[in-house]
């Protein structure tokens, strides 16, 4: 199986808000592309909910002050729980020992999280992101065709896979051998006639037929390419 990592630059995407992580049983991140434009996208509002479900492990117990932060966030013990349940379905692929080390790693990035500017941000994306991953690696999904695009910079590529069709919505940005997951941000009215997607060092905005992507410190003018 061909896996999905995060390369390079794409790596520092969980390490810029300090890499977010699973607990050990398996706590464990945009939409498809026309061929000619970018899909406009709107972030997905979590519900509040009057009773907060607990995550996937025992609270009690909790280890980090991560999985401290999990046990008392409705949202991100519904990611945990999300995550949790995806993770037993993948360990029965042929990749069994490496989604188990990945989970690992996965975890002690996520515990980072609790020494980010924004621990909460950095939580969500941290689980958003391990979502995405096993979605992508786990099969049985249609990949949406690559969108590429022509920038002021051409000294390397950059293209994105907007997925629309999983949960969470998500893309995959890539600027030469980097890659980062990024998620719908809410649009405003300057975004009209375009779309916004996301992560803590990574900013992916388009507007009619121009598009601007921010990537760790790096800004670029772009267009899509036609033919």
């Amino acid at each position: 199986m061909n896996r999905f990592v995060l390369l390079g630059v794409g790596a520092l995407a969980l390490a810029a808000c300090s890499k977010p992580a699973p607990s050990d049983t398996a706590t464990p991140a945009e939409p498809a592309a026309p061929a000619t434009s970018a899909p406009a996208a709107s972030a997905p509002v979590a519900p509040a909910s009057p009773t907060l479900q607990p995550p996937s492990f025992d609270c009690t117990k909790a280890q980090s002050q991560a999985e401290t932060l999990v046990c008392g966030d409705a949202r991100l013990a519904a990611l945990d729980r999300q995550l949790a349940a995806l993770y037993k379905r993948v360990q029965t692929s042929p990749d069994e020992l490496d989604i188990a080390a990945e989970q690992r790693g996965w975890i002690k990035g996520r515990d980072a999280c609790s020494r980010a500017v924004d621990p909460h941000r950095c939580l969500v994306e941290s689980y958003q992101t391990r979502l995405v991953e096993l979605t992508i690696n786990g099969g049985g999904i249609q990949v949406p065709a690559t969108v590429e695009y022509r920038c002021d910079d051409n000294s390397k590529p950059v293209t994105a896979v907007f997925y629309n069709d999983i949960d969470p919505t998500a893309a995959v940005v890539s600027w030469g051998r980097d890659q980062a997951i990024v998620f719908p941000v809410p649009v405003t009215k300057d975004d009209n006639n375009g779309g916004r997607w996301g992560r803590e060092g990574v900013d992916l905005r388009t507007h009619n037929d121009q598009t601007t992507l921010e990537f760790y410190g790096t800004t670029l003018q772009c267009q899509i390419a036609r033919g």
